[in-house]
């Protein structure tokens, strides 16, 4: 039982269109049609109505002509002759009380039309009644004189006339407004579509710029324009999406600057280690030295990737712990220190613990003291104390120090005092440290009054 309706269903989903021009146009031709339904039932109404009320009258004025030929001044009622009544007497019928006084030359006596002329004589008042005879025939009476001794008038003077004439007008009113409901359905329909679609044809140009937009990064954005509310909104909306992807790519480009950044120096590590290891036979102990450098060098890419990754995602500042301050500073001066290069010295109190994890600690660090070690020219020191607010770790190098039009620029990604100095880097080192200590509720400065060479300064919470 559940087939046919489920067959409709799936029908009726199939010619449901797809496109909003489509549902649109589909909208306002159900609408139209069911004005047009409403307009032609009530036109076609009234106007049947109207063609029977004049052939209605017409019938009345017939026999109200009729009835001046009729004499009910003596007993019995004659019908008086006049010349030319041949035109008068055509369809008509006379009676007298029960007593039919004339009837048409057509008309037989007993037949289904005559039958319906003495029905409307014996009740002896003015109404109309139809019959079918072949065609479709309307007959009226109209009384005649004063009454006499009995019921009724003295005399009832009875016309017809055949319909076919006013329901062929009526039929084809009625085709007439079926061709024009059908002229105006048809050109609603495409009225409708066209209109629609010009409409629609700036979200189209809007859409196909909004995808080419996104694919290349542009900065061309749709800005307010000469548009309609809606398309402002539209394109406002555009706009506002095209900032959020160029933001992600951007965040996504940086990302990946930054695990770059920070990945090189233990790759580094694990090249120089594998060389080594393999340019002359090593005995053993040699072997599991370059064995625990290489799984150190590995663990600190892993906490490299995870704490950029936590920091990503937004997470970071979530993530609860303490961490040695001391501890994480030497083990990371210890991954740090070449022999025969610049030392690294670190200093401080022994028993000052940072509120945060030590793997964020460090790599807040870490890019202050690889930069001081790429620009020293003898030493670098870490050196860490107590602060009102926390603990402060400030990171000094005797090297050039930073150039003063360039200490605005200093936290920005990618920008580098002099990139033709010889010294590798992507400029992303400092900005990924202050980002990681903000994350964290600390702050990474430049203490410009620091000379000779630079000192940065990490501030991180108390633990």
């Amino acid at each position: 039982m559940s087939t046919v309706p489920n067959l409709l269903a799936a029908l009726a989903g199939r010619c449901r269109p797809r496109t909003l021009r489509g549902r649109l146009s589909l909208i306002a031709l159900t609408t139209a049609a069911l004005v047009m339904v409403i307009l032609t039932v009530v036109f076609n109404t009234i106007a049947r109505h109207r063609l029977q009320q004049q052939a209605d009258d017409e019938l009345h004025t017939r026999a109200t002509t009729v009835a001046a030929t009729v004499d009910t001044r003596h007993h019995p009622v004659r019908v008086l002759e006049t010349p030319d009544d041949a035109a008068l007497d055509t369809n008509v019928w006379i009676y007298a009380g029960n007593r039919l006084l004339e009837h048409p030359a057509s008309a037989r006596v007993g037949d289904s039309v005559t039958r319906a002329a003495a029905g409307l004589a014996a009740r002896g008042d003015t109404r109309c009644a139809e019959v079918t005879a072949g065609d479709p025939i309307r007959l009226c009476a109209e009384p005649v004189g004063g009454a006499r001794p009995g019921p009724g008038p003295a005399a009832v003077v009875v016309t017809a006339m055949d319909l076919a004439p006013y329901r062929d007008s009526a039929d084809t009113l009625l085709i007439a407004s079926l061709a024009l409901d059908a002229g105006v359905l048809v050109c609603t329909y495409v009225l409708t579509r066209l209109a629609v679609g010009r409409a629609l044809r700036p979200v189209r140009t809007m859409t196909e710029q909004a995808t080419r937009w996104s694919v290349v990064v542009s900065d061309q954005r749709f800005g307010a324009g000469d548009r309609p509310v809606e398309l402002t909104r539209l394109g406002a909306s555009l706009d506002e999406l095209l900032d959020r992807i160029r933001a992600v790519l951007r965040h996504e480009q940086q990302l990946t600057r930054e695990l770059s950044h920070e990945l090189r120096n233990p790759l580094a590590r694990i090249a120089a280690e594998l060389d080594w290891w393999g340019a002359r036979p090593r005995s053993t102990a040699e072997t599991r030295a370059t064995h625990s450098s290489i799984a150190d060098a590995a663990a600190s890419m892993r906490t490299i990737c995870e704490t950029v990754l936590d920091d990503a995602r937004a997470g970071a500042h979530t993530v609860p712990g303490t961490a040695d301050a001391m501890a994480v500073l030497r083990r990371l001066v210890g991954r740090l220190e070449v022999p025969g290069k610049t030392p690294i010295t670190v200093s401080g109190p022994a028993a000052l613990v940072a509120g945060v994890p030590a793997a964020l600690m460090e790599r807040i660090v870490a890019p202050l003291a690889d930069n001081a070690l790429r620009y020293a020219r003898t030493r670098v020191a870490i050196r860490v104390g107590p602060a009102d607010d926390g603990i402060r770790v400030a990171v000094v190098d005797d090297g050039p120090g930073v150039p003063a039009a360039f200490i605005a620029h200093l936290f920005q990604p990618g920008q580098r005092a002099d990139p033709e100095d010889g010294h590798g880097g992507a400029g992303l080192g400092l900005p990924l440290a202050r980002r990681l200590a903000r994350s964290a509720g600390g702050e990474v400065a430049h203490d410009a009054g620091h000379t000779p060479g630079a000192c940065f300064v990490v501030s991180l919470p108390a633990g």
